[in-house]
């Protein structure tokens, strides 16, 4: 099973590597944010500048999880090696795992611009242990959207994933805290943000990497969407798979 999981995973980074656009998209657009809007507001608060740090991390990673998954796994439904793939039987874990294991990857790469303008042109400071609890914190936060991502996927041809999970991705991004500090935001946002995912993940890692406490609610709330998404994530397995072979 794990040389299966293993194949998969090297096949769809493969096929990422080949195609790098999801990549550039996911890594680029943080880092034009760092320069454009933390460097010169934010740069020379050494606290300020490591939670927007941590802030644009987590939002490439989104972008890769969430509108990542969403567009790979539609798409993949429309190929027909799909409905072949399905008949083996090795079962759906080994193309899942390795459809997460690759996803973590591009996330991880996406979030290298951010950590490289935040060392050369801000006071961001963060001890090796501090980054590693980070980007665990980053990796435990993404979960739900990776979940998303992939019932979006099952549910919705390409075209329309591709445009319902961006239409997820950027209210949740704002709302949630990730472009502006969520105690600026207007007073009925602030009072929706603890409810989505996007703001117990970013609480999450500017706890790991700034020592900033956490509230409870919006924790609370990132472990029901987890398990909320998962839900859903599995029964859009078997709807799809019900309506392919019944």
């Amino acid at each position: 099973m794990s040389s299966l999981v293993v194949a998969h995973t090297r096949y769809l980074l493969l096929e990422q590597i080949r195609v790098p656009i999801g990549l550039l998209a996911s890594s680029l657009f943080p880092a034009v944010s760092m320069v454009a809007f933390v460097v010169p507001f934010a740069g020379q608060d050494p606290v300020a500048a490591t939670t927007a740090t941590g802030s644009l991390m987590f939002f490439g990673a989104m972008s890769a999880a969430l509108i990542g998954l969403a567009i790979s796994v539609s798409q993949d439904r429309e190929l027909p090696w799909n409905p072949y793939l399905r008949t083996l039987p090795a079962g759906p874990f080994p193309r899942f795992a390795g459809r997460m294991l690759s996803t973590l990857a591009v996330m991880m790469v996406s979030v290298v611009p951010v950590v490289l303008v935040a060392a050369l042109f801000t006071e961001a400071t963060i001890t090796p242990g501090r980054l590693l609890l980070g980007l665990g914190a980053l990796v435990a936060g993404s979960v739900p959207f990776m979940l998303m991502g992939l019932l979006v996927g099952l549910l919705l041809s390409s075209k329309a994933a591709m445009a319902v999970a961006q239409v997820l991705f950027f209210p949740m991004a704002i709302v949630g805290g990730l472009l502006l500090p969520p105690q600026i935001l207007p007073g009925f946002v602030q009072a929706v943000s603890p409810y989505v995912p996007t703001r117990g993940a970013a609480e999450l890692i500017w706890w790991a990497v700034a020592g900033t406490p956490p509230g409870v609610v919006p924790l609370v709330m990132l472990g029901v969407w987890t398990v909320a998404t998962a839900a859903a994530a599995a029964w859009a397995y078997r709807r799809d798979e019900g309506r392919r072979f019944s």
